[in-house]
Formats: structure tokens, sequence, C-alpha cells
């Protein structure tokens, strides 16, 4: 499963009495999107080629498919969960909850001449 997610920690994170500062990265990434979907939504079936993708859940639940090489796993992330998806990793989400997400990309999904490292399964 290494090969296909791996989970991480942020760099930072500090909460008292007045909330709570979570710091996710200090670099490594160039392109960050945030993303809401409604419980009951299926998004994804698709990998990247070029691309790490990591993924910071603010709140909600996924059940994510994970395909490579063959090989299938699934695995469920929840609010506070922070992993990356690695390149060639089919990635297809099931939204168990109303859910908001950070994404970030290592290289970002714009390529040279238009193309989008996006790829359907």
């Amino acid at each position: 499963m290494e090969d296909m997610i791996e989970f991480i920690k942020p760099d930072f994170s500090f909460a008292d009495e007045r909330g709570a500062l979570t710091q996710l990265c200090r670099e490594g990434w160039k392109q960050i999107n945030v993303t809401s979907s409604k419980a009951g939504v299926f998004r994804g079936g698709h990998y990247h080629k070029n691309n790490k993708e990591a993924f910071y859940i603010i709140k909600g639940e996924i059940e994510i498919q994970l395909t490579k090489d063959g090989r299938e796993e699934t695995v469920t992330v929840k609010e506070g969960d922070f992993f990356v998806l690695k390149p060639y990793a089919v990635h297809s989400f099931k939204f168990k909850q109303d859910t908001l997400m950070v994404a970030l990309y290592d290289k970002g999904v714009e390529e040279a001449g238009g193309q989008k490292d996006i790829y359907a399964a």
C-alpha cells in the first residue's frame, strides 16, 4: 500500500482556548485547491503520472478506492487525516459525509502545451 498512499503529519499544530492553527507545509507544493463535496457524491476515477497529490481533511469522511498494478486497497479517511497519493495510483472518492478538504499537488496539473496531468482510469 505504501506505493499508493502515505499518511503524513502537518509541519506544525497549535491549539489553545482561542482555537487552533495547523500549518500543513512550508514548501514542496505548487498547486493548492480547496474542495467541498456532499455526502453520497463520487469523485475521481483517475490518476496522475507526474504529480504526488496530498489531501488534508478539514471535516467529513471519505472512502477511497485505490488501484495500482492490479492491486486494490480501500482506505477510509476522516477529519484531521493528511495523506499523499503517489503517481499512477488510481483514486476514487466516495464521500460518506459532507466533506471539506485541501488538495495539494507537488507540480500542478497544468502542463506545457495545455495538457493536464489527469488520466481517466
